[in-house]
Order: C-alpha cells, then sequence, then structure tokens
C-alpha cells in the first residue's frame, strides 16, 4: 500500500463509527472513481458499503486505515479524513 494513497486516523465521536456516521462515510466514498477501503487490525472493508463499514465495529479511540486505489481520488481520502476528525459532525 501506498503511505501517500492512504491515512490512519482515530474515530473521535462518542457513539464511534455507527450506521449514521458509516452511511456518511459510504456515500463519500462512492464519489471516488476508484476503490477505497477502511484497514482495522487486520480486517478490510469496501468503504463504499455500509453494512462492511459496520463489520469492522470501530467504537470511539479505534484507528482505522482509510486508503485509495486512485491518485486521483486523493481529495476524496481527504474529504473521508476531515469526516472522521470532525466526528462525523456529531
Amino acid at each position: 500500500m501506498n503511505t501517500a494513497q492512504s491515512k490512519t486516523i482515530r474515530i473521535v465521536n462518542d457513539l464511534g463509527l455507527h450506521a449514521r456516521s458509516a452511511a456518511k462515510l459510504a456515500k463519500l466514498a462512492a464519489q471516488a472513481g476508484g476503490g477505497v477501503w477502511i484497514m482495522k487490525n487486520g480486517s478490510t472493508a469496501d468503504a463504499t458499503s455500509m453494512l462492511d463499514i459496520l463489520t469492522l465495529a470501530c467504537p470511539k479511540g479505534t484507528e482505522i486505515t482509510v486508503s485509495v486505489d486512485d491518485e486521483a481520488d486523493l481529495d476524496i481520502l481527504e474529504h473521508i479524513a476531515a469526516l472522521v476528525r470532525s466526528g462525523f459532525g456529531e
């Protein structure tokens, strides 16, 4: 994995990565032209799938790594990082 195409981010909102926040993340990831992935402790989820994201079980304080397959999607990666850092606007 190219580290320029991935970011490690900590979940900061009190409810963690739950259904509403997963839906926001998936909607943003769906705008990418290539694949967007979320990794946690060796497990990988398709970031465009709310259900895949929820299977990672990410409570507050969890570190996740988000990566994009295509360098053209680096702006999407930045937006996802900002979304997570903002606590999903909650």
